[in-house]
Protein backbone atom coordinates (compact mmCIF):
# COMPACT_ATOMS: atom_id res chain seq x y z
CA UNK A 1 0.00 0.00 0.00
CA UNK A 2 2.77 2.45 0.88
CA UNK A 3 4.57 1.76 -2.41
CA UNK A 4 1.48 2.54 -4.47
CA UNK A 5 0.94 5.76 -2.54
CA UNK A 6 4.54 6.80 -3.17
CA UNK A 7 4.26 5.92 -6.86
CA UNK A 8 1.07 7.95 -7.14
CA UNK A 9 2.64 10.89 -5.33
CA UNK A 10 5.68 10.84 -7.62
CA UNK A 11 3.50 10.62 -10.73
CA UNK A 12 1.43 13.59 -9.59
CA UNK A 13 4.38 15.69 -8.39
CA UNK A 14 7.21 15.68 -10.95
CA UNK A 15 10.36 17.58 -10.07
CA UNK A 16 9.98 19.94 -13.02
CA UNK A 17 6.76 21.31 -11.45
CA UNK A 18 8.52 22.47 -8.27
CA UNK A 19 9.34 26.15 -7.92
CA UNK A 20 10.01 28.53 -5.06
CA UNK A 21 10.13 32.30 -4.52
CA UNK A 22 13.32 33.44 -2.77
CA UNK A 23 15.01 36.64 -1.62
CA UNK A 24 18.74 36.63 -2.27
CA UNK A 25 20.11 39.80 -0.66
CA UNK A 26 19.47 42.84 1.46
CA UNK A 27 19.78 45.05 -1.65
CA UNK A 28 16.99 43.11 -3.35
CA UNK A 29 14.89 42.38 -0.25
CA UNK A 30 11.76 43.88 -1.85
CA UNK A 31 11.99 41.47 -4.79
CA UNK A 32 11.59 37.73 -5.08
CA UNK A 33 13.29 35.48 -7.57
CA UNK A 34 11.38 32.42 -8.77
CA UNK A 35 13.62 29.38 -9.04
CA UNK A 36 13.24 25.74 -10.01
CA UNK A 37 15.37 22.73 -9.06
CA UNK A 38 18.09 21.24 -11.20
CA UNK A 39 17.33 17.73 -12.45
CA UNK A 40 19.99 15.04 -12.34
CA UNK A 41 20.08 15.12 -16.15
CA UNK A 42 20.77 18.88 -16.14
CA UNK A 43 23.35 18.52 -13.36
CA UNK A 44 25.24 15.81 -15.25
CA UNK A 45 25.11 17.86 -18.46
CA UNK A 46 26.52 20.95 -16.72
CA UNK A 47 29.29 18.82 -15.19
CA UNK A 48 30.23 17.53 -18.64
CA UNK A 49 30.12 21.03 -20.15
CA UNK A 50 32.30 22.49 -17.40
CA UNK A 51 35.11 19.95 -17.49
CA UNK A 52 38.36 21.44 -18.69
CA UNK A 53 40.24 19.06 -20.99
CA UNK A 54 43.61 19.67 -22.61
CA UNK A 55 44.39 19.13 -26.30
CA UNK A 56 45.47 15.56 -25.59
CA UNK A 57 42.09 14.72 -24.05
CA UNK A 58 43.40 14.69 -20.49
CA UNK A 59 41.09 16.16 -17.86
CA UNK A 60 42.70 19.22 -16.30
CA UNK A 61 40.03 20.77 -14.10
CA UNK A 62 36.53 22.09 -13.67
CA UNK A 63 35.13 25.54 -14.46
CA UNK A 64 33.10 26.29 -11.31
CA UNK A 65 32.17 29.79 -12.48
CA UNK A 66 30.61 28.50 -15.69
CA UNK A 67 28.79 25.79 -13.72
CA UNK A 68 27.33 28.40 -11.37
CA UNK A 69 26.26 30.59 -14.30
CA UNK A 70 24.53 27.64 -16.01
CA UNK A 71 22.64 26.83 -12.81
CA UNK A 72 21.51 30.44 -12.37
CA UNK A 73 20.59 31.13 -16.00
CA UNK A 74 18.71 27.85 -16.50
CA UNK A 75 17.00 27.51 -13.12
CA UNK A 76 15.82 31.05 -12.45
CA UNK A 77 12.33 31.45 -13.86
CA UNK A 78 11.90 35.08 -12.78
CA UNK A 79 13.56 37.21 -13.79
CA UNK A 80 14.22 35.39 -17.04
CA UNK A 81 17.94 35.84 -17.58
CA UNK A 82 17.56 34.65 -21.18
CA UNK A 83 15.07 37.39 -22.11
CA UNK A 84 16.57 39.20 -25.13
CA UNK A 85 14.85 42.52 -24.30
CA UNK A 86 16.13 42.55 -20.73
CA UNK A 87 19.63 41.56 -21.84
CA UNK A 88 19.69 44.36 -24.42
CA UNK A 89 18.20 46.90 -21.97
CA UNK A 90 21.07 46.19 -19.59
CA UNK A 91 23.56 46.81 -22.39
CA UNK A 92 24.54 43.16 -22.59
CA UNK A 93 24.75 40.58 -25.35
CA UNK A 94 24.51 37.26 -23.49
CA UNK A 95 22.72 35.87 -20.44
CA UNK A 96 26.13 35.29 -18.84
CA UNK A 97 27.12 38.92 -19.31
CA UNK A 98 23.67 40.01 -18.07
CA UNK A 99 23.73 38.14 -14.76
CA UNK A 100 27.23 39.37 -14.06
CA UNK A 101 26.20 42.97 -14.73
CA UNK A 102 22.98 43.05 -12.69
CA UNK A 103 23.90 40.84 -9.70
CA UNK A 104 26.81 41.17 -7.29
CA UNK A 105 29.14 38.25 -6.65
CA UNK A 106 27.42 37.60 -3.33
CA UNK A 107 23.98 37.69 -4.94
CA UNK A 108 25.12 35.18 -7.57
CA UNK A 109 26.43 32.87 -4.85
CA UNK A 110 23.21 33.25 -2.83
CA UNK A 111 21.01 32.54 -5.85
CA UNK A 112 23.00 29.47 -6.82
CA UNK A 113 22.88 28.29 -3.21
CA UNK A 114 19.08 28.59 -3.14
CA UNK A 115 18.83 26.61 -6.41
CA UNK A 116 21.25 24.00 -5.06
CA UNK A 117 19.21 23.61 -1.87
CA UNK A 118 15.91 23.35 -3.79
CA UNK A 119 17.54 20.70 -5.98
CA UNK A 120 18.28 18.60 -2.91
CA UNK A 121 22.04 18.96 -3.31
CA UNK A 122 22.57 21.17 -0.26
CA UNK A 123 25.69 20.32 1.72
CA UNK A 124 26.57 17.49 -0.66
CA UNK A 125 26.99 19.97 -3.52
CA UNK A 126 30.64 20.80 -2.78
CA UNK A 127 31.46 17.10 -2.50
CA UNK A 128 29.77 16.41 -5.85
CA UNK A 129 31.71 19.21 -7.54
CA UNK A 130 34.98 17.88 -6.05
CA UNK A 131 34.11 14.40 -7.35
CA UNK A 132 33.48 15.79 -10.85
CA UNK A 133 36.81 17.65 -10.74
CA UNK A 134 38.74 14.45 -10.00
Amino acid sequence: MTEKTLVEFLAENPVNDICEDVVISERLKGFKFKIKPCSSEDFNGYCQECRIIDKKGKKMGFNEGKFSELMIINHTLYPDFTDAKAIKAAGCKTPREYINRVLSAGELVALQSKITDLSGLGEDFDELVEEVKN
